[in-house]
This record gives C-alpha cells, sequence and structure tokens, in this order.
C-alpha cells in the first residue's frame, strides 16, 4: 500500500474503508519513527490519523488523504491534508468541540484531532466537503507557513510531473511551480531537476532564477515553470515565467490579475525570459498552478478562506478545480504572513 520512506511531496491515500483506514495509520506511525519523532508523538500522530480516516470513511465523498514530513529550521514533524467532498459542515469549530456529534456517534473524533495535533486548521461547507490541514511535531511549533502548495499525479500514475518549491535567501521570498512535461517519472523527474535547480540558485529576481533553472535542466525533457517573488513591503510582487502555469493576485474587492508568463520550455531551445512587476499589497494573496488545475475558481466563492493558512486554500483549490486527467499542482502565497 506504501512504501517504507515518503518522500518529501508525499503519498496520496484514497480513503474509502475499514482497511485502507487501517494501512495509513500504520504508514503515518513508519513516517514518524523514520523522522525520529518521540514515541509519545508517533502515539498521538496515531491516534490523529485513525481519527481522521474514521471520519473520511464514515461522512465523507471521495476521500483522499496526503501524508508528508513537514521540515522546517532543520527539524521534522508530519503533515497531513484530509480532503473530501462529503456533506460539510456548518460550523467546523463546534464540530471540533469534543462530545459534538452530527451523525449520532459519540463526536469525539474532530475533538481528538485537535487536542493531539500540534496545529490544526480546517475549511468546510455544507454540500462542499471539508479539507484538513494537520501537523505533528515533537516541542515547539515553528512559525506558520506564508506560502504552501501540494501536488497530485495523474489518476494511474504514483508520481507527479508537477511540483513546487518554497525558498528564502538573503531576504527574498519566493515560490517555484513547475510542470514537468507530459506525465510519469521522466516528468517528476524534470520537476525534481527545477526543484534542486531553485533551492540552490544564487540571490536574484525571478528572471535570474528562471535562466539559472533553465540552464540546469537541459538533460531532463523540460518543463514549465514560473517563479515569483511576493514582497508586499515594496508593494509588489515580481514574476518570471516560461510556458502555462497560471498565476493570479487576489485582493480584497479587486478582481484578480493574471500574470504574464512567456512561450517556452525549460531545459530547452533558447527562450525570451523576462521578468515583470506587479502591485501586491499585505493583504495580497498570490495562487499558481498548473494546466490541472482549470482557472474558473474565485476565492470569493469561499467565505473566510483567504487570509488563512495557504495549504488550507491551496488543497480546497485542488479538490475544486483539479482535474484528474492530469497531474495537478497548486501553490498559495499570503502577502501578510
Amino acid at each position: 500500500m506504501t512504501t517504507d520512506v515518503v518522500p518529501d511531496h508525499g503519498v496520496w491515500f484514497r480513503v474509502d474503508n475499514g482497511a485502507t483506514a487501517g494501512g495509513v495509520r500504520r504508514a503515518a506511525e513508519r513516517l514518524g519513527r523514520q523522522i525520529e519523532l518521540s514515541a509519545e508523538r508517533v502515539a498521538d500522530l496515531a491516534i490523529v490519523t485513525a481519527e481522521i480516516t474514521s471520519n473520511l470513511v464514515k461522512h465523507a465523498r471521495e476521500g483522499a488523504l496526503l501524508m508528508r514530513p513537514a521540515r522546517r529550521a532543520g527539524r521534522a514533524g508530519v503533515e497531513l491534508v484530509a480532503i473530501d467532498s462529503g456533506p460539510g459542515m456548518a460550523d467546523l469549530t463546534l464540530s471540533s468541540v469534543d462530545g459534538h456529534s452530527t451523525a449520532g456517534t459519540l463526536g469525539i473524533g474532530l475533538g481528538a484531532i485537535v487536542r493531539q495535533a500540534s496545529r490544526f486548521d480546517g475549511y468546510s461547507t455544507p454540500g462542499r466537503g471539508t479539507v484538513l490541514v494537520v501537523q505533528v511535531w515533537d516541542g515547539a511549533l515553528p512559525e506558520p507557513d506564508w506560502a504552501a502548495g501540494l501536488a497530485r499525479p495523474i489518476t494511474g500514475e504514483q508520481s507527479s510531473g508537477d511540483g513546487y518549491a518554497v525558498r528564502e535567501v538573503d531576504g527574498r521570498r519566493q515560490v517555484l511551480v513547475s510542470d514537468g512535461l507530459g506525465h510519469g517519472p521522466l516528468a517528476a523527474a524534470a520537476t525534481g531537476a527545477a526543484v534542486s535547480a531553485f533551492r540552490s540558485a544564487p540571490d536574484g529576481p525571478p528572471d535570474v532564477v528562471v535562466r539559472h533553472l533553465h540552464a540546469a535542466m537541459s538533460h531532463t525533457r523540460g518543463a514549465a515553470l514560473a517563479v515569483a517573488e511576493p514582497d508586499p513591503a515594496a508593494g509588489l510582487l515580481r514574476f518570471a515565467g516560461l510556458g502555462n502555469i497560471a498565476a493570479m493576485i487576489v485582493a480584497p474587492g479587486e478582481r484578480r490579475r493574471g500574470l504574464v508568463s512567456l512561450p517556452g520550455i525549460a531545459g530547452h531551445q533558447r527562450p525570451a525570459i523576462r521578468g515583470y512587476d506587479y502591485p501586491f499589497s499585505r493583504d495580497s494573496t498570490l495562487v499558481m498552478h498548473s494546466d490541472g488545475v482549470v482557472d474558473r475558481w474565485d476565492l470569493d466563492d469561499y467565505p473566510g478562506l483567504a487570509g488563512r493558512n495557504p495549504l488550507l486554500a491551496a488543497a480546497t483549490l485542488l479538490r475544486d478545480a483539479g482535474i484528474r486527467r492530469d497531474d495537478a499542482c497548486v501553490l498559495v502565497a499570503l502577502g501578510a504572513a
């Protein structure tokens, strides 16, 4: 069902019966031990995973769970993202209180998750389903993320050709979304090369970074990719892209603004690479995604989601706008973080 090593981009599990739920819990325990969580926190992780999967089995439709290591400042925890298209909840806060039940059960599931998790966040609307984001750490919590993303492979593949990365270097905050050409291991290898080159790229604005990625990817089949640098202190977002990575700035009371990517394939030919600057304030949100996500989404359709945990927003958009016949990736970055 799973391997003994879970890569940092994570493994997706479809959770639709009790047997699957048991396997997911055991995979979580293995991962907790691999990243050297304490025995107590591994036990807490097992409880959290069991409660999440139990809720997916009992109440959800199309329930899925992403499990992956969470690495921050030299430390490691475990991150779980549960997504479903079930009946949803009118008041997730109330449903997270021990003893509350909407289905004639003891109502301890979400309360137990909140108690045992280091960090818990969720978004739910009646008739549209629920998204939960949970982290389990030893010791003190890391700072909240200012940007986060997730990727999902096309149906039938184990590895996704889409991916993302986040970095901070010399005061710059930068994000990458990459879509390796095609699907499967070779597409994943192209995006893996892009992510590796991005993490080691020299300090510079997005167009400089994209040139570095292009030069570093000539041995791969290539990728569409884009790099963004939110700088709300300067009131700007700097951006450079090649190919069909979608990127939009969303600000309260304004229509979303699409960002310009130039034609080309990173790693091939000699594409034109140019940087663009856009207004970007502290209450703005950047959303980037591959073409495995349709662009008809609107954050205004999700009251209260803008400005929340960026992974929560990314997972919600992936659920509702991602397509199964392609790899898919969504990244969200906040101006206010």
